[in-house]
């Protein structure tokens, strides 16, 4: 197994920020992101990385990127070192596969997140009173049922703590009408074309979510597209609803951190080896059933 790359801190170039997973520098007007082999659930980033994460989430958002590009507009320039500035050539063992050269955007502040199974969050929520973010759905639903439609639930982009789900409606009044109509379209969209296309790769994207900017007066794709990460992947053989569905995401991470009994608040606990391998492996599994190509990256 690859070792977790620790990403460079002296690269000569201006960090704006340091996410719960990626790292965003600006180099001349554009922005350079780079996914290190953190990771976080429930909002908190992990004591333990993951080897190959990033470069697993950089590789399949390009993979998305490029296979959507003609319908969605999106933020990629260049996922190549090659093709950045010289003066970072040098860092090449440090941004080789995990970065990604982008347009720098005016970020719209919503979570579009787009479910078409009942999982998760929406799971509990049904449980509690028949709705997901607010909508109400037929009452004889099973955990992970298909939903009749695909539903799109946004919520806020907090720069700290914990997202909150609103509604459509509130969504508008906060990014304007003609905007939340664009999300809401290109969401939906970005989701069909992925789960037509993953369900033949035998993988079924239970939910995702996804982020977009202002650039020059258009909305496009930001941030990541379709990762473990950002999305719910099950495999499609062995699909049962009435159960939690197996899955190749950090789900697996979520679960083991709920046995242990954390509080989601206190400090996280180390996650052991046998987790943090077998992530590792879910996650290039994701990425080899998807791209139909060997996870090869060292």
């Amino acid at each position: 197994m690859n070792a977790p790359i620790v990403i460079e801190t002296n690269l000569p170039v201006k960090i704006l920020n340091k996410g719960k997973v990626r790292d965003i520098y600006e180099v001349n007007n554009d922005l350079l992101l780079i996914a290190t082999d953190r990771i976080s659930a429930f909002d908190v980033v992990l004591p333990n990385p993951i080897p190959s994460k990033g470069v697993c989430l950089t590789q399949l958002s390009k993979f998305w990127f490029d296979y959507t590009k003609k319908s969605i507009p999106n933020h990629v320039i260049s996922t190549e070192v090659s093709e950045l500035p010289k003066e970072l050539h040098a860092y090449k063992t440090q941004l080789a596969y995990r970065s990604m050269l982008v347009k720098k955007t005016k970020v719209i502040p919503i979570e579009c997140i787009v479910r078409g199974y009942l999982s998760g969050s929406a799971w509990n929520s049904y449980k509690k009173d028949g709705t997901v973010c607010g909508v109400k759905l037929p009452g004889s639903l099973k955990e992970s049922d298909q939903f009749p439609e695909p539903l799109f639930t946004p919520s806020t982009k907090a720069k700290a703590g914990h997202d909150i789900n609103i509604s459509v409606t509130e969504m508008k009044k906060l990014v304007g009408s003609d905007v939340g109509d664009t999300l809401n379209d290109y969401s939906l969209k970005i989701y069909d074309t992925a789960v037509r296309y993953a369900r033949k790769r035998g993988i079924i994207i239970a939910d995702t979510k996804f982020e977009f900017g202002m650039y020059h007066d258009e909305i496009i794709w930001i941030d990541e597209a379709l990762t473990p990460d950002s999305s719910r992947f099950w495999p499609a053989e062995g699909y049962q609803p009435g159960k939690p569905q197996p899955s190749f995401d950090k789900q697996y991470v979520r679960d083991y951190l709920n046995s242990t009994g954390w509080d989601h608040n206190s400090a996280p606990p180390n996650l052991p080896q046998q987790v943090i391998a077998e992530t590792s492996r879910k996650y290039q599994e994701a990425y080899e059933k998807i791209t139909g190509k060997k996870f090869l990256f060292k």
